[in-house]
């Protein structure tokens, strides 16, 4: 059976749920799932991993501290590996919202870049939107994102007072199911 290892950080759970939901598609695809939030557990092995997929959510233009540690801990072992790399980000959600260019650039930046900046050859990069929690969020990032809540409060429905969530739920099963025929 192939077995996927799912790493991930998270600051406000968007990474955290959307690894779950990876891991729910790659079960029913027949693989063996383990799902591990690397700010609670560390990974010491993934000699018998047969694909490994890391993802992050991003704050201030950064990844989560702990999949970057992962990243370089096993940066040999990842470049004989298949890898996948992801994240869950506002910046995905401009490209409903008429700003494709932003989009595509961070797509570059935080998942390109990553993979570069790690040597790796990932065979799936999964750019996903992100949570917008106005009621968990510091005083600067609110500030910074006034300018931006009416507009996100114009494209995506409130799913709790305060939370608006930008992912699009099918397009993360999509590309779940076809990484999982990539790795068997």
């Amino acid at each position: 059976m192939t077995k996927a290892l799912i790493v991930y950080g998270t600051r406000y759970g968007a990474a955290a749920s959307t690894s779950e939901e990876i891991a729910k598609v790659f079960r029913q695809e027949g693989l063996e799932v383990r799902v591990v939030n690397a700010k609670e557990e560390k990974v010491n092995n993934i000699t018998d991993c047969d694909l490994v997929v890391v993802g992050s959510g991003i704050l201030i233009n950064k990844w989560t501290s702990e999949p970057e540690k992962f990243l370089k801990k096993f940066q040999k072992e990842l470049t004989r590996k298949k890898v996948a790399l992801f994240v869950c980000c506002g910046s995905a959600s401009y490209a409903t919202m008429a700003q494709p260019e932003v989009a595509a650039k961070a797509k570059r930046k935080y998942l390109e870049e990553k993979a570069v900046q790690y040597n790796l050859q990932p065979v799936a990069l999964g750019f996903f939107g992100g949570v917008y929690n106005y009621n968990k969020e510091p005083w600067w990032a609110k500030k910074a994102m006034e300018a931006e809540r009416p507009k996100i409060e114009a494209a995506y429905k409130e799913t709790q007072p305060g939370v608006y969530d930008t992912r699009d739920w099918n397009a993360i099963r999509s590309w779940a199911k076809e990484l999982a025929q990539k790795a068997k």
